[in-house]
């Protein structure tokens, strides 16, 4: 019997390490029989390292050592490697030389507002332009990413970095939608989703964020491209109030106390 889960089937399933173990041990026996292949392992490990990541179980800045992640998963090196490549291709981590990964340093007030200015100029347009250019197929597959983040957007843990990872789906799908290149490839070269995610851990973004995207796919499948252009628009602008709020908190957490000045001394000066 071969194992072959997609990515998709791997995270439905929430494939455990007893899983992984099992189906190891099984291989040694008999290769023949079972078959846990590279492709799924590899998505395994990214999926492990992309939840402690948007989660902040891996802090900004804190380096990610290689084999205690094998250890952890109970698989080798090279698709924990594999998976760090992908992290690094989207902005997640950094490759140190002769040191190694390091989780990504936290957005900065002024890149966020910086980020949402560039979004406010394309992403609304580019909605409008995808109501009337999208393919039935692709809003199909809208629909049904609907459903799904309605399904995952309650869930805990993982869920919420495949929820971040629907979300980047949904404005990439938009986008490409639109019929622009250009727009296509600016969207995709920012990386932002996941970083922005990562602010909003422990919050109700993923609740209020539903929403909003099932009224952009709503108007998108409806083909209006002035209800698509003004949910899009609604859409960034809680996104940012929401970005704005979690900075906020992340600040007051880190801000060093007051000093107190000590008392003075009786008969001092």
């Amino acid at each position: 019997m071969k194992i072959d889960l997609s990515w998709a089937e791997l995270v439905g399933r929430r494939l455990s390490l007893d899983f992984v173990n099992t189906c190891s041990d099984r291989l040694s026996d008999s290769p023949t029989d079972y078959l846990v292949d590279y492709a799924t392992l590899v998505a395994w490990a990214h999926e492990h390292l992309l939840s402690m990541l948007v989660s902040m179980e891996i802090a900004p800045g804190t380096r990610i050592g290689i084999d205690a992640v094998a250890r952890k998963l109970g698989i080798s090196q090279t698709p924990i490697r594999e998976a760090l490549s992908r992290l690094e291709a989207e902005k997640l981590v950094i490759k140190v030389p002769n040191v190694g990964y390091h989780a990504s340093a936290q957005m900065t007030p002024s890149e966020v507002n910086d980020l949402y200015v560039l979004r406010q100029l394309i992403e609304p347009y580019a909605a409008a332009r995808a109501a009337e250019s999208m393919t039935d197929e692709t809003l199909s597959q809208l629909a049904n990413m609907e459903a799904e983040m309605d399904r995952i957007q309650a869930e805990t843990g993982g869920a919420y970095a495949r929820f971040a990872e629907a979300d980047a789906m949904l404005h990439s799908l938009v986008a490409t939608g639109s019929g622009n290149p250009l727009i296509a490839d600016t969207i995709a070269r920012l990386h932002m989703h996941l970083h922005i995610f990562r602010f909003l851990f422990n919050t109700n973004a993923p609740q209020e964020a539903a929403q909003e995207h099932a009224e952009i796919i709503h108007a998108l499948i409806a083909r209006d491209p002035a209800a698509a252009e003004a949910a899009m628009r609604t859409h960034l602008e809680r996104s940012r109030i929401r970005m704005e709020e979690a900075s906020n908190r992340i600040a007051a957490r880190t801000a060093p106390e007051p000093r107190t000045a000590s008392p003075a001394r009786r008969g001092g000066v």
